[in-house]
């Protein structure tokens, strides 16, 4: 199993956010080219409370967002709008890093978008993973970079293209 899921907020339950976890993460690793076997990511399922919380102490905002990520090694490229150089472990599992999903932001988002909240979550997982392969949106280039690959591998998923709806 690529993902362990650990759920701080027992309202993941409903949406089953491991299955989530799983099916994003592994859509998102098949469709760059990589061995979902080879790779271990650890998520987060939690509330805004805590997710303000991390969000304080990593990033300096100390209010909730929707996911935040932790890489383990810095895969970023140097140039803007170029791709990332992905990890090539010879030894599995190999450990990508830690995402965080904040359950009440994810349902609030969904809801404001009328769209289905697993659709949400599935997006920001896609989202996160790309974010500890390297992807970023800070830069011009890398954002248009980073939401090709999200609307790529959503579309893999059979989901809309979530940019065509103005969300990020």
């Amino acid at each position: 199993m690529l993902t362990e899921t650990i759920l701080e907020d027992e309202g993941w339950l409903a949406l089953d956010l491991p299955a989530l976890a799983e099916r994003g993460a592994v859509s998102t690793l098949e469709h760059l080219g990589l061995s979902p076997e080879t790779f271990e990511i650890a998520i987060l399922g939690c509330d805004d409370d805590r997710i303000a919380e991390l969000n304080g102490d990593f990033r300096g905002k100390p209010q909730p967002t929707n996911v935040l990520s932790w890489p383990e090694e810095d895969l970023a490229p140097e140039t803007e709008g170029e791709p990332p150089d992905l990890p090539q472990p010879e030894e599995a599992p190999h450990f990508l890093g830690d995402i965080a999903i904040a359950r009440e932001t994810c349902l609030r988002e969904a809801a404001e978008e009328r769209i289905p909240a697993e659709e949400h979550v599935l997006h920001l997982v896609v989202h996160g993973v790309l974010h500890l392969l390297g992807y970023d949106h800070v830069r011009d280039g890398d954002a248009t970079l980073m939401e090709r690959r999200e609307v790529e591998i959503l579309g893999t998923l059979g989901l809309p293209d979530p940019y065509s709806r103005g969300r990020a």
